[in-house]
């Protein structure tokens, strides 16, 4: 299986290797180290030899950082990990509610008279050094660079990741790395530029064409580059990982060994374009007063999926809603109790595991029963491994990596007789993700300005999530992509071509979760007659196609045109997917895509 049950970080380990921590920081003669999840290239996703701030504090959100001092040890996570810390990390940590409580307000609290903090110049932006320099001006808690103080206790710390890159194919890409490369580089001439780095190693893979293996669940390779504005590329990657991809990488692109990345920045005239929320301090510091501020010059072009892309996505998620359909209509001729959340991921695994495109699973499946749907990113384990019981929801939240596409659904299904508020709750949710899917809106808008549509039938009965509306989705590479979301905080307007997910939910700790979650792609909308034909508007094409249990909506809650989007998605659902099916899942398809 590609995923595992084993516990990964256990509680009582944090207490011995958090003292350890502290004698180092003594030794360095500073009062504190700052422990982010990030690695040096600054992407959602880290490496097991990266995985510091799990291996210390035993949490392994994929966001947070912990801040170590000499009498507080604070774990800043954000709301979607409130529930899950409170189990994976001893009580030597304190949690603190994040960004809610910034960093700097902390470190004021907590270090009146001043101190020094160290941290690793690799593992920080400098959007995220200056933001918190400046909130700390007029006092005396200095930020100091340091060496990595947690690798100098880890004494066995993992190997870098050394997976070997391959080729990814131009009917898949739908553009050459050379037309992307050139198409790039004049942009940055545009801009004043002579190069841009990158370190994102999703932008690195989709400019260059290539895939690899070095984060568990994400197809990337790791690395380095410089693209220059004559749209050439130098590429500092392991020799190892390069074999079958030299040929494929042309003349063009100049390989180099990681270790002369600093010196070879060193060298690069100016304006240098930087991004400073995705690059180290490190490689800021090393270009200097030659760095010119911008964007990551792949991050917009990347999320902006050409034709190509979008058909191999819509592809890859009817192979992928055929398994799915599979998986529920298996699940729902189990009697109540017979079955563990462990057994729901294999068989689901088992069901995606026929299509021969499929390279992984796009992440850790949540399958989350009774209170443990409440847990918005709950990773079962052999510990924690629950039975399904009557009257529980199961939160069922999983995706594949297919070589034409990235995909990410969620389903929460009735084991036996649902409760009342349960139900309630969950049409409420329902009604937020319909009305997303049948929104159209003026062009230019961000995530911010339309994800309130999503939650406001929650609102509306004094209920929320802690969450966000929705995240951009890569074309086979990270199912976490910037920078579109739906967001309250996303500025990045919507673009005809990007692919999000439009899952609201509720949780309630202690007794259920519920989440409900399509894949979208943005396009231009069509005018209907009697509209403004000089307006430029957008809508949402649906990408995900498994249907949505009936017996936990309470129908006369749904208006008009509510029932009738979701009639008309299962009436489409039964269409696409049916023919894709086993006889049996078909026969169960049939009834759950009935009309309401």
């Amino acid at each position: 299986m590609f995923q595992s049950f084993e516990v990964t970080a256990r509680p009582e380990q944090g207490p011995p290797r958090l003292e350890a921590l502290r004698a180092a920081i003594q030794s360095e003669g500073l009062d504190g180290f700052l422990v982010p999840r990030a690695d040096a290239h600054q992407g959602e996703y880290v490496s097991a030899r990266d995985e510091r701030l799990a291996w210390l504090t035993g949490f392994t959100g994929s966001a947070g950082f912990c801040a170590v001092l000499g009498h507080v040890a604070g774990v800043f996570i954000d709301g979607r990990y409130r529930t899950q810390v409170k189990a994976q990390v001893a009580d030597v940590y304190t949690p603190v509610p994040w960004p809610e409580v910034s960093l700097a307000a902390w470190l004021k609290e907590q270090l009146p008279e001043g101190g020094r903090v160290g941290f690793d110049p690799w593992l920080h932006t400098p959007g995220q050094i200056a933001q918190t320099r400046d909130a700390l001006a007029g006092t005396s808690v200095e930020l100091v660079q340091v060496g990595n103080l947690v690798d100098r206790i880890w004494p066995d710390q993992p190997a870098p990741a050394a997976e070997p890159a391959k080729v990814h194919p131009l009917e898949f890409a739908g553009e050459s790395h050379e037309d992307k490369r050139a198409r790039l580089g004049a942009d940055l001439a545009e801009a004043g530029c002579t190069s841009a780095v990158i370190t994102l190693p999703d932008s690195l893979c989709w400019l260059l064409n290539i895939r690899g293996a070095d984060i568990p669940r994400n197809p990337i390779a790791q690395g380095f580059a410089v693209l220059h504005a004559s749209g050439a590329v130098d590429l500092f990657m392991a020799a190892a990982k390069l074999g079958e991809v030299r040929d494929h990488l042309g003349s063009d692109v100049t390989c180099h060994a990681p270790e002369d990345f600093l010196p070879f920045l060193e060298t690069l005239a100016g304006p240098v374009c930087l991004d400073k929320g995705s690059v180290p301090v490190r490689v800021a510091d090393a270009i200097g007063d030659r760095v010119q501020w911008g964007d990551d010059p792949c991050s917009l072009p990347k999320a902006c999926k050409n034709a190509a892309e979008i058909k191999g996505s819509a592809e890859a998620h009817l192979r992928d809603g055929a398994a799915v359909v599979e998986l529920l209509a298996w699940l729902d001729a189990q009697a109540p109790g017979t079955l563990t959340e462990t057994q729901v991921v294999s068989r689901l695994e088992a069901m995606r595991r026929r299509d021969n495109a499929l390279q992984d699973i796009s992440f850790e499946t949540i399958a989350g029963a009774g209170p443990n749907g409440a847990i918005m990113h709950y990773r079962v384990t052999e510990e924690t491994d629950s039975r399904l019981e009557d009257g529980h929801l199961i939160v069922l939240d999983s995706g594949g990596q297919y070589l034409d596409g990235t995909t990410d659904i969620t389903r929460t299904i009735a084991i036996g007789d649902p409760r009342v508020e349960a139900r309630a709750a969950f049409t409420r949710v329902l009604m937020g993700m319909i009305n997303m899917s049948r929104l159209i809106w003026p062009k230019g808008l961000a995530g911010r300005d339309i994800e309130a549509i999503g939650r406001a039938p929650l609102w509306y009965a004094h209920q929320d999530f802690d969450h966000g509306l929705g995240h951009g989705v890569g074309a086979y590479l990270s199912v976490h992509e910037g920078p579109q979301r739906l967001s309250r905080v996303s500025h990045v307007p919507i673009v005809a071509g990007m692919i999000l997910s439009n899952e609201p939910g509720y949780y309630r700790e202690g007794a259920f979760g519920i989440r409900i979650e399509n894949l979208i792609v943005a396009e231009v909308a069509e005018v209907p007659e009697g509209g403004d034909a000089h307006r430029d508007m957008l809508s949402w094409q649906t990408l995900t196609f498994a249907p949505i249990d009936r017996r936990l909506i309470v129908a006369e809650m749904l208006d008009g045109p509510g029932r009738a989007w979701l009639n008309a998605y299962h009436a489409e659902t039964l269409a696409k997917i049916g023919p894709r099916v086993s006889e049996t899942a078909l026969a169960w398809l049939q009834q759950a895509t009935e009309p309401l």
